[in-house]
């Protein structure tokens, strides 16, 4: 086993872990090694290439078909160089200020979240997206959401010379989308930060890491690792976990510390989503252009956020509730489809949390609230009407039995569209936005981390990803991963200066 010395070690390379890399890169200069763990490859722009099983299989955990315990929910999150900004759609937000003030941690107040939000706006180039850009099912989205009685918002989004390709689920072949693989990394390895791609971080000791660097398989996508498949233990003053929720927790978990806090793992949120789709009578432009660029925001007034999406064939299939004639149908129309997700804001409880099993694995529990599923239902009803106010024949809804409701029967969308039919197991329900399990707070009996990402008892170990999350965030959390993962890169920094290092 080799044994490798650095003076700050980050566990992942998203949202969370690219950021506090380019803010530590000028430690380099100083003569201190500055080191990144990443679970997956790194790839080339040719490895994207839009076929959608081959892509699920080479970005997703589990080729995206991660599930809860009981198997009633789909979790997506990706590994590779750049995190699961390699798949998101570049949706950038600022977290509203009643979330921060509602998570009631010290020293965490929202104008400095927007602050360091907004820096990396414009680092990232966030803008919105122009009139050419804008495909039908996002007009369609507009124009039905305004005929319904909903206001609709424009996405800000963070691309660069966006080609309308669509494949930001799949990976941007174009380069376009200013995820960390693009800005924040590319950044910090200029100025001498170390990134090492294929490198699994399987266990956290005192100040050390056991790694298990792999070869790149025979066909597999993406670049060979850049240190020599086989063990190593990385020895580091500073260790920084940011491997997104799955990633962290589990990692804290089965660490070899002593006194972990007791929450690690509690306090785990998602945004459960469906995916809707809606028969138009002639085919719609949704391959094209940007594919999020219009939202629903009614999180406040009734826990729920719609989107505009576009998803390929295989994932729009397994989304759609039942089976046989109907669903072959429905898929037969796929040109002719409108898409809305719906995210229903759930809450943290004590019953949602991540274990481990033997091998060290993540496995999450979760219970629907009647608080998610009385959200999801609103929801569907809302997509329904502004579906059919767009010019819709038919609107499938998973929480309807039958699940396909025809335009001559949207004046029953209140009693077709019920809880009754909240069936866990028999409809489809996915989640990406994967949020606590290590929550900020006052102390080790309220929470694992202090509001600098210091896990409580053990001030060299930090976390810097939407484990941090003391609940849910009601909006897309790239943006505050950023903001969050700079608070903690500065408090590094801080605790490094006074040490004299």
């Amino acid at each position: 086993m080799k044994e490798i010395h650095c003076d700050v070690a980050i566990v992942g390379s998203g949202a969370g872990g690219g950021t506090v890399a380019q803010a530590l890169a000028p430690l380099v200069d100083a003569g201190k090694r500055v080191l990144v763990l990443e679970q997956g490859p790194r790839f080339h722009d040719a490895d994207f290439t839009g076929r959608e099983l081959e892509m699920a299989g080479a970005l997703y955990a589990a080729q995206g078909g991660f599930l809860t315990a009981d198997g009633t929910m789909t979790l997506a999150f990706a590994r590779g160089y750049g995190g699961s900004t390699i798949v998101y759609t570049g949706t950038s937000l600022i977290a509203p200020e009643r979330v921060i003030r509602a998570w009631n941690v010290p020293g965490v107040d929202h104008a400095d979240v927007a602050r360091r939000s907004r820096r990396y706006m414009e680092e990232n180039n966030v803008h919105l997206l122009p009139a050419e850009l804008l495909n039908e099912n996002n007009r369609l989205f507009v124009e039905g959401a305004s005929a319904a009685g909903f206001h609709s918002e424009q996405f800000p989004l963070n691309l660069r010379g966006c080609r309308g390709s669509s494949l930001c689920n799949l990976g941007c072949p174009n380069g376009a989308k200013q995820g960390t693989n693009r800005v924040q990394l590319p950044n910090a390895e200029r100025q001498g930060v170390e990134i090492v791609t294929r490198a699994e971080a399987r266990r956290v000791g005192r100040q050390t890491l056991d790694v298990l660097v792999r070869a790149r398989a025979p066909g597999e996508k993406g670049l060979e690792p850049e240190w020599e498949p086989g063990e190593y233990i990385v020895r580091a003053p500073v260790i920084v976990l940011a491997g997104g929720v799955l990633g962290t927790v589990p990692l804290l978990l089965k660490s070899e510390l002593s006194e972990v806090p007791r929450g690690a793992g509690t306090g785990f949120t998602c945004h459960p989503a469906h995916i809707l789709v809606a028969e138009h009578l002639k085919p719609l432009t949704n391959d094209v252009g940007h594919p999020k660029s219009f939202y629903v925001d009614r999180a406040e007034t009734d826990g729920y956020v719609l989107e505009t999406c576009m998803y390929f064939p295989f994932t729009t299939a397994k989304n759609l509730t039942g089976f046989g004639p109907g669903h072959s149908a429905l898929m037969r129309a796929f040109p002719r489809l409108q898409m809305i997700l719906v995210l229903a804001c759930d809450r943290a409880v004590p019953e949602n949390r991540i274990t481990v099993d033997k091998s060290g694995g993540p496995v999450v529990h979760y219970r629907f609230t009647k608080d998610v599923v009385r959200s999801l239902v609103q929801a569907t009803r809302a997509s329904a009407r502004i579906f059919f106010a767009a010019g819709a024949l038919r609107v499938h809804a998973p929480e309807a039995d039958p699940p396909l409701i025809e335009a001559w029967e949207r004046d029953t969308l209140d009693t077709r569209i019920d809880a009754r039919f909240f069936r866990p197991g028999t409809i489809s329900v996915s989640a990406a936005h994967l949020m606590g399990g290590c929550g900020m707070g006052r102390s080790a009996s309220d929470s694992v981390t202090d509001s600098w990402g210091r896990v409580h008892g053990h001030p060299w170990l930090r976390v810097a990803d939407a484990s941090l999350f003391p609940d849910a965030l009601q909006i897309n959390p790239y943006l505050t991963i950023m903001a969050l993962a700079d608070r903690v890169a500065e408090g590094v920094l801080t605790d490094m200066e006074e040490a004299g290092e």
